[in-house]
């Protein structure tokens, strides 16, 4: 494992593992700031899943949510550093899931500053969802070239 390659992987890390410390100290009872921020942005998921699908989706507690982004964020942060692919795997689950919802530019008109804002941090978190991928599709062609046998050499 190269110093760069480790030193690459904490620096990503870090950005998922303050945000998990950050909703962790202040969960409190009833899931925290987080909890509170969250719930419009995922009525409004809710609703535009519901409205373009016709689907319902299941009614969710918030504290629950929010604890299991802090447990994507954190168990799959710490995995990562130490390469791990189940931690990068984690961490894409969680920005997969959760860019829809925190960063719905999507519901702002174009000309607005939220609309600004929201699509600037849709498209960095979008941006780690790729710097993941890459390194999720680096440690599978490696663990591919050690599972291939060298050619056979005949012998006369």
């Amino acid at each position: 494992m190269s110093l760069v390659s480790f030193l690459g992987r904490a620096l990503i890390a870090s950005v998922f593992l303050y945000s998990a410390w950050l909703e962790l100290i202040g969960f409190g009872d009833d899931g925290g700031e987080a909890a509170k921020s969250l719930r419009p942005k995922f009525n409004a998921f809710v609703s535009h899943v519901t409205t373009h699908t016709g689907q319902q989706l299941p009614p969710v507690d918030m504290k629950i949510l929010v604890a299991t982004a802090i447990a994507l964020k954190g168990i799959g942060g710490v995995l990562f550093v130490f390469d791990s692919s189940f931690g990068a795997h984690l961490l894409f689950l969680h920005q997969v899931v959760a860019i829809p919802i925190l960063y719905d530019f999507y519901n702002y008109d174009v000309d607005t500053k939220e609309y600004s804002q929201l699509f600037s941090e849709f498209l960095q978190n979008s941006a780690l969802v790729g710097a993941l991928a890459l390194c999720m599709e680096r440690k599978n062609r490696r663990r591919r070239q050690h599972q291939k046998k060298p050619p056979k050499v005949k012998v006369n």
